[in-house]
């Protein structure tokens, strides 16, 4: 058990799982995952990192999929502070950055309006390192000069989404949780300027074994990704540096073109 089960109070470990490859947790996280008493932990963290949990720790799923939440977000909230108030060290394992649309500023501050301790733990994204293990620079000199992140829901809900900077041929697109809405994501940005023949690289389990790669047009990915069954989790990248892939094969993982 933890040095906090005293009668102090516990303490909150807002952890980033990365994207799924274990290796790239960082040594940080590993360190408060070994000494926590409870463990929160979302639907993409992996079994090989639940390993390195504490034996008797106690384990929580909070998953989220599309359409299903196994404990809406307020409840995950109230759950951090009532095993933190009893004096546990608690860890919040997300899958990626926690602050990367993963809730993690909702908890965090949820926590600090109570005066509970937590800390950050920053993790790799899924935006950057699928990309990378795919062989796809995010920006490229003479191609890209930088790059967008945003949530496939968010960007089709939100009246605040300026579609004209997205569509720009300079700038690449990530898209995160967006398998579902990618026909429509493809026709709005096409109507937005950007050119049909777009390459789009859609990384489905990203930087595991059990990555695949599906590759074709803006026009055409819809099609191409509803004939492979592609589903989530999956990073859409789309820009002319997708094209780079031809020549930075370099992750040993199974791909579909």
């Amino acid at each position: 058990m933890s040095d906090y089960q005293d009668g102090r109070m516990g303490k909150v470990f807002l952890l980033g799982a990365g994207p799924g490859d274990p290796d790239l947790l960082t040594i940080k996280a590993r360190n408060y995952l070994k000494i926590s008493d409870v463990v929160v932990y979302d639907r993409l963290v992996s079994p090989d990192i639940l390993e390195l949990c504490p034996r008797l720790s106690q384990r929580v799923y909070v998953g989220k999929e599309t359409g299903h939440h196994s404990l809406p977000q307020g409840e995950i909230n109230r759950l951090l502070a009532q095993h933190a108030l009893a004096g546990s060290t608690v860890a919040r394992l997300k899958g990626g950055d926690p602050f990367v649309f993963g809730r993690g500023g909702e908890e965090a501050l949820f926590l600090a309006k109570r005066g509970i301790p937590f800390e950050v733990v920053p993790g790799v994204t899924s935006a950057v390192a699928a990309p990378a293990c795919a062989g796809i620079p995010l920006t490229h000199r003479g191609i890209a000069s930088g790059f967008h992140v945003v949530t496939g829901h968010d960007a089709l809900s939100s009246r605040k989404v300026e579609w004209e900077i997205l569509s720009q041929e300079n700038e690449t697109l990530v898209v995160l949780m967006g398998v579902h809405s990618l026909g429509e994501i493809a026709r709005v940005l096409m109507s937005h300027g950007r050119q049909a023949d777009t390459p789009v690289a859609v990384i489905e389990w990203g930087t595991t074994p059990k990555q695949r790669v599906v590759t074709s047009t803006l026009s055409r990915i819809e099609t191409k990704v509803m004939e492979l069954g592609v589903a989530a989790p999956a990073v859409i990248v789309i820009g002319d540096v997708v094209r780079l892939r031809e020549s930075l094969r370099w992750f040993p993982l199974e791909s579909l073109e």
